[in-house]
């Protein structure tokens, strides 16, 4: 989708800034979604192969325009209006081209909540998911305003083996499996004993992140940086996540990392600006 900032759009989505920034850490990475037969559309898919991502998976679809997102900043934090329906809401796969992904092997398979808001991405999710049964799902829960039921959030927990979300929605999700968590620690742990996760991830903003993984705990500082806009910032800390996870990294280190690159993101405007991993590296904060 097109996030429309002060009349310029910018490519984004969450799903689709994890990819982008995903590939930027070395991955190999296949995006499934669909895009409208407009210029959007049209533009999307350029601005893909730009970014070396492969294309094969996004549908193009007749009569759904490709998705837009008007966000407005209210104390630097980003206020979402998602126009829907959208192309995005009509994403499908071939049987071929699901049984390619299976033959493909994936690692890891990410999702959000608000697609999953769509019964046809919703069930393509699920084909996705038995067509590669040894591939770890991270979930990001990014809720968005009525864009989200409590049954779909937990629904999809119960599928994911590492859950991400912010300390906004940190209350939301407790409040759904019906406790008040004593400490962050104590609402991760639980988190992940309910659902049998690997790994709960809670971003703090300024506050940095607490992270729970392999039954072990970690809080760790933010990185002090010039805010200019927060847009994509969660979603390059959610693949700097998986890369971690994946470079079995110590727990210390993941943290740190994310960190790291969630606040140089957030230090430049747009959601998937350019950085490099020295970038990354030479953060001071």
């Amino acid at each position: 989708m097109w996030d429309v900032i002060e009349g310029a759009e910018h490519l984004g989505g969450a799903p689709f800034n994890f990819a982008a920034q995903a590939a930027r850490l070395g991955h190999d990475v296949r995006f499934i979604s669909a895009v409208g037969e407009d210029e959007r559309g049209a533009r999307v898919l350029q601005r893909m192969t730009e970014l070396g991502l492969d294309t094969t998976y996004v549908r193009r679809v007749a009569g759904h325009g490709t998705g837009i997102v008007t966000v407005m900043f209210v104390n630097s934090q980003p206020q979402f209006t998602i126009h829907r329906p959208a192309a995005y809401d009509n994403a499908a796969l071939s049987d071929n081209a699901l049984a390619e992904i299976g033959t493909w092997s994936p690692d890891w398979i990410y999702f959000g909540t608000l697609a999953q808001t769509s019964a046809r991405v919703r069930q393509l999710l699920t084909r996705v998911t038995q067509s590669s049964p040894k591939a770890r799902r991270f979930y990001d829960v990014n809720l968005r305003e009525g864009c989200y039921t409590p049954e779909l959030v937990l629904d999809l927990m119960r599928a994911a083996d590492v859950v991400k979300l912010n300390d906004i929605e940190q209350p939301v999700v407790a409040q759904f499996i019906g406790f008040t968590p004593a400490s962050g620690e104590d609402f991760c742990r639980t988190l992940a004993e309910r659902f049998q996760v690997q790994g709960v991830c809670v971003t703090r903003g300024a506050e940095g992140c607490a992270l729970w993984l392999d039954r072990q705990y970690v809080e760790a500082p933010a990185f002090r940086v010039e805010i200019a806009d927060t847009v994509g910032a969660g979603d390059a800390f959610s693949a700097a996540l998986v890369h971690g996870i994946a470079e079995c990294w110590e727990l210390s280190r993941i943290a740190e990392f994310c960190n790291r690159v969630g606040a140089l993101v957030a230090s430049r405007r747009g959601a998937i600006p350019l950085w490099t991993v020295e970038e990354v590296a030479a953060l001071k904060g």
